[in-house]
């Protein structure tokens, strides 16, 4: 499958695969894309966010069924492979004669690189130590100023993992507010997220403009995909607050919207939402999507994410319009105004 096919293809399971980058890409195209379609034959979607029990429990026995597989002795070695440097090449042979990303992936609808770093949460023997003690905290606070914040090399020290050092050194040294989040906070809050997303955006895709940068908020497309965010300079930035409550924070914000998206686009609310998308799309004139001001609309419709009203933009003109891929944008919306409008209001 070409790029340009590939990218297309993707979008039908993930609305915001235009701001992936190329290498991406042909990354998912390769470890997903016939997982995705094969999930879909099946009536089963494809998910982001929180990990179920159910889907831990299959990556375990995905993971174990592996090892037995390869005879590789610990899902460490697996898994974090350049922790073992006598074994690596070895491993990385048996990883692929045995196909290692298509049986770890085995049963879970999401993409592949998600299931990856859960599995790698999941079999770190370093995350699972308990609480610091008070030593361990004196410690760490000893390492952290010896070394700054080189945390693989105080990870080394203390046999914690690198996240679990940072995050807990970020925790001790915040001055913690445990009260209700206050509104400035919270735009704090939704500013430090929206900067550090532009950033990662613009790393992927440097062809960002500085129209597009300034004016479309692009972050908000990858709201969906519970994308891992640095807490600690996200927590620098609230400052008052630590990591774990800016992250549950977050979380809380993001729920409430991908709720109301949900609930907007049920029932008589789902017809009525596509009919409005349909007015407001052909009232802008746009003869490109890029021309088209997502955010804007998706305020129009609701407080719901724009990766939201861009995801039914693309069903409906796959479900209603005939050759879409033959026609250009303004033809699209044109189409759905004159054919398709009518049939969902009488419907309605």
């Amino acid at each position: 499958v070409d790029l340009d096919t590939a990218r297309q293809e993707l979008e039908e399971f993930i609305p915001h695969v235009k701001n992936i980058s190329d290498s991406s890409i042909k990354k998912m195209a390769g470890r997903d894309l016939m997982r995705f379609k094969e999930f879909k034959k099946q009536g089963i979607a494809v998910k982001f966010g929180r990990f179920t029990q159910k889907e831990n429990k299959q990556i375990r026995k995905n993971v174990e069924e592996f090892l037995a597989l390869t005879g590789i002795d610990s899902a460490e070695k697996l898994l974090f492979t350049s922790r073992y440097p006598e074994d690596k090449d070895t491993i990385h042979r048996l990883k692929t004669e045995h196909h290692f990303c298509e049986k770890i992936s085995e049963g879970i609808p999401r993409p592949w690189r998600l299931i990856y770093y859960r599995a790698r949460k999941i079999f770190d023997p370093n995350n699972y130590k308990g609480r610091y003690t008070k030593e361990e905290k004196e410690q760490l606070k000893k390492y952290q100023a010896l070394h700054g914040n080189d945390w693989k090399k105080i990870s080394e020290l203390m046999s914690r993992s690198n996240l679990s050092v940072a995050m807990k050194f970020s925790e001790i040294k915040s001055a913690i507010n445990y009260g209700p989040w206050t509104e400035e906070e919270t735009q704090k809050l939704m500013s430090a997220v929206k900067d550090v997303m532009r950033r990662k955006l613009t790393t992927e895709n440097p062809s960002f403009s500085s129209l597009e940068q300034s004016d479309t908020d692009p972050w908000i497309d990858r709201e969906q995909l519970y994308q891992p965010l640095p807490w600690t300079e996200i927590e620098a930035k609230v400052g008052s607050r630590y990591w774990r409550q800016c992250k549950q924070k977050w979380n809380s914000i993001l729920t409430s919207k991908l709720t109301r998206g949900q609930k907007l686009y049920k029932g008589t609310n789902g017809l009525r939402t596509k009919i409005t998308l349909i007015k407001r799309l052909y009232e802008t004139k746009a003869e490109d999507a890029s021309e088209v001001n997502w955010d804007e609309l998706s305020n129009a419709i609701g407080d719901v994410p724009r990766a939201y009203v861009q995801s039914k933009f693309y069903r409906l003109k796959v479900s209603f319009v005939p050759l879409w891929k033959r026609k250009t944008f303004s033809e699209i919306i044109d189409y759905l105004y004159e054919k398709t409008l009518p049939k969902l209001e009488e419907k309605l």
